[in-house]
């Protein structure tokens, strides 16, 4: 098997997903999936799901599949296309299963940080995947190091040198000795700060949970032979499954021979992510009764209210922008149309062009349609604004296409807040519209003007009451209180930890 470095490097040579690949937007923490389907081919299922959440997390990819003897971990870095091929699959056999797709948010993006989790405990074994971030994490390590046994720096990085929120709740779980993982599970979730939808198995049970506040999504389906469990519905309809329900927050779920359970371990008070809707989540998804396509383009049509022009073209930054461009075209009359077009190949790749290519203008992701933009002026919509370089190179690349105007008018409010439960935004000194007002970001990144939609619109367009969202990132307002800023932060754990080196990315096979 090849190693890690050489994984990433190898087979599609997809280019990186941004025009400066050193401006990252806005990445989500992960997908989650899990099926308990006895009969099916449970690891096909699972990677059809991850593909579907593929958008979530293209870091690394996991799957773990349990025959009701031993629990088979397969993991990698890369997209999910890239970690597994039909041998693979054919060689992960069982009747349950889970999977994973990372963006890292706690914990660095390596081999060791890639999940499901592992742990061997006194009467089997444990995978788990996470989505989400906790920011209760320096309790938790001072948990794992309490338990009894090994504990210390061996204990924290866990069988495989994790050093993330992840692999800390996969050690508590283990330690069950006098209970079932059931009851342990129930003891350990209510003392969890954060965001988390998890799911998580042993040799013969699917579990998953969702945190009190509900702020990452997590649906429950139906399968002909069995049951599933996904961060978004897409996933369901990907593999034929049919929609049951939410998994409610502060709910764990449980599966088995028996059929399905039903614990509430906290009690719920909903403030969902407010950015699922803007950005995170699929278009065809639909969070707690609203399909977020249609939030996208009504939060075009208010951004066209709020924020008219004179214009010749409404065009969307593909592919995120488009449902808000087609409702600002549709609520201000001025035609929609393509202006860019996108490298239908962007994807993760080794390969950074360097500080003199990125001088001379590289676009790997979007090239402009000159016939489109010449002479005109254009309204272009996107969905947020980190740091702005994308947008200024954006608007730079109209303007040589012969862009008359640019209009910027972006379907969320102002970026000023970091978060800290699941999305890795750019630090609060990077974000340009900290500090900045929206004329002086119009400036900076080269526009003609500048609209944000209002945060009153945006919700509005979500069909949710305010106070069942998070608006952090927006507001500065967290739903759940953040410990002291030396205790948050991705790389928490390497600040204290010196991860050893793994030099291969082999699979975690375990016999209890």
């Amino acid at each position: 098997m090849p190693d890690a470095t050489s994984k990433r490097k190898g087979g599609d040579g997809r280019l990186t997903t941004a025009i400066d690949p050193h401006d990252q937007g806005p990445q989500d923490a992960c997908g989650v999936f899990g099926v308990w389907a006895p009969g099916e081919d449970v690891a096909k299922l699972t990677y059809f799901g991850l593909y579907a959440l593929q958008h979530r997390g293209q870091e690394s990819a996991g799957i773990a599949v349990s025959n009701g003897r031993q629990i088979l971990v397969y993991k990698d870095m890369g997209l999910v296309s890239q970690v597994f091929d039909e041998s693979t699959l054919d060689s992960l056999k069982g009747h349950l299963a889970i999977g994973h797709s990372r963006y890292s948010t706690t914990g660095a993006s390596t081999w060791h940080n890639a999940q499901p989790t592992f742990r061997p405990t006194a009467d089997g074994s444990i995978a788990l995947g996470h989505n989400g971030n906790l920011i209760n994490t320096h309790e938790l390590r001072e948990m794992v190091q309490a338990l009894p046994g090994p504990a210390g720096e061996l204990e924290i990085r866990g069988v495989e040198g994790a050093t993330n929120d992840t692999s800390l709740v996969t050690a508590l779980l283990a330690h069950h000795p006098d209970t079932s993982l059931e009851q342990r599970a129930l003891e350990v979730l209510p003392q969890l700060r954060g965001a988390y939808c998890f799911v998580w198995m042993n040799e013969h049970t699917l579990y998953a949970a969702r945190d009190p506040q509900g702020i990452r999504p997590l649906v429950l389906g139906r399968l002909d032979r069995g049951w599933v469990v996904a961060s978004e519905d897409a996933a369901l309809a990907t593999i034929g499954a049919s929609v049951v329900r939410e998994v409610e927050p502060g709910e764990m779920i449980v599966i088995d021979e028996n059929g399905l359970r039903s614990h509430k371990f906290a009690e719920p008070a909903r403030k969902g992510c407010v950015f699922e809707y803007v950005y995170l989540a699929r278009p065809d998804a639909t969070i707690s009764g609203r399909n977020v396509h249609e939030a996208r383009v009504e939060m075009g049509r208010r951004l066209a209210r709020e924020f008219p022009v004179d214009a010749d073209l409404v065009m969307p930054v593909p592919e995120s922008g488009t449902p808000a461009a087609s409702g600002y075209a549709a609520e201000s009359g001025i035609p929609f149309g393509q202006g860019f077009v996108k490298n239908a190949y962007v994807g993760r790749t080794f390969i950074q062009p360097s500080q003199t290519l990125r001088q001379l203008g590289i676009r790997l992701k979007l090239n402009a349609l000159e016939h489109m933009i010449r002479g005109k002026r254009i309204v272009v919509v996107d969905d947020s604004i980190v740091r702005g370089n994308t947008q200024r190179a954006q608007v730079r690349m109209l303007r040589e296409a012969g862009a008359l105007e640019v209009h910027v008018r972006i379907s969320s409010p102002p970026v000023k807040w970091p978060c800290f439960y699941g999305i890795d935004f750019a630090t609060r000194a990077e974000l340009i519209a900290n500090g900045l007002t929206p004329e002086e970001i119009a400036a900076s990144v080269g526009a003609d003007t500048l609209g944000y939609i209002s945060l009153e619109g945006m919700i509005e367009a979500t069909d949710q009451p305010a106070d069942s969202l998070c608006q952090a990132c927006f507001t500065g307002q967290y739903p759940i209180e953040l410990p002291d800023e030396s205790l948050l932060g991705k790389h928490l754990l390497e600040a204290t930890l010196q991860s050893p080196t793994m030099g291969r990315a082999l699979p975690v096979l375990n016999n209890p």
